[in-house]
């Protein structure tokens, strides 16, 4: 299997870098898998698959750690994100918020192709701004009701749906979306048990 592995910062794969040996760069490319540091946030996300993605890879696999809506999730724990919206593509009409597609210009919506059954589903939003205002984060959960927050998750489905490349996303609850409050987070947890994931995934896939 050809495996592209997609993340936001070095800092969410510090122990694959290491277990691997990676060089510190942005792309890498080696025989067992390639590795593509993207940049956070949906443009930098899409600039950089526009550059590398292509249809040599038999899965797009997105990683790193995101915000939890749902307060059932366990923080440090790993979900697979099966779907993912952008939460902001629209237009407000005074107090409501119009999604693209209810405008009809687009799909905001978009779906993981390839499923990991060891782990919980969980419906994701792709995000500009990480939410940490109770109006705001309420209003949110009424128009899409969705468990997890990320600022690139739905930008790669967007991409791999595009070119009909198997995709699927898994993140790391690292925090509760709440008002902003850093002393409950826990990233470093998140990461720890990310890597650990990803490092058995991708040497079981590679054999």
């Amino acid at each position: 299997m050809k495996l592209l592995v997609v993340a936001a910062t070095k800092a969410e794969l510090s122990k694959v870098f290491e277990h691997f040996s990676l060089p510190n760069e942005n792309f890498i490319q080696q025989d067992k898998f390639d590795l593509l540091i993207t940049g956070v946030g949906m443009t930098a996300t899409a600039f950089a698959l526009g550059r590398h993605l292509n249809s040599s890879y038999d899965l797009v696999l997105n990683v790193g750690i995101a915000g939890s809506f749902d307060k059932n999730i366990p923080l440090g724990s790993l979900v697979n994100i099966n779907t993912d919206t952008f939460a902001e593509l629209g237009a407000e009409n005074h107090d409501d918020f119009i999604a693209i597609d209810d405008l009809g210009f687009g799909k905001n919506t978009f779906n993981a192709s390839y499923q990991l059954i060891d782990l919980p589903m969980a419906k994701g939003i792709t995000v500009n701004k990480v939410h940490g205002n109770a109006e705001s984060i309420a209003k949110i959960e009424q128009k899409f009701n969705p468990q997890t927050e990320s600022m690139e998750g739905a930008a790669v489905f967007y991409a791999c749906n595009s070119l009909q490349i198997p995709c699927a996303q898994i993140r790391s609850i690292s925090n509760y979306v709440e008002p902003r409050n850093r002393e409950n987070w826990q990233i470093g947890l998140a990461i720890k048990n990310l890597n650990n994931w990803l490092m058995d995934f991708i040497s079981k896939q590679t054999k």
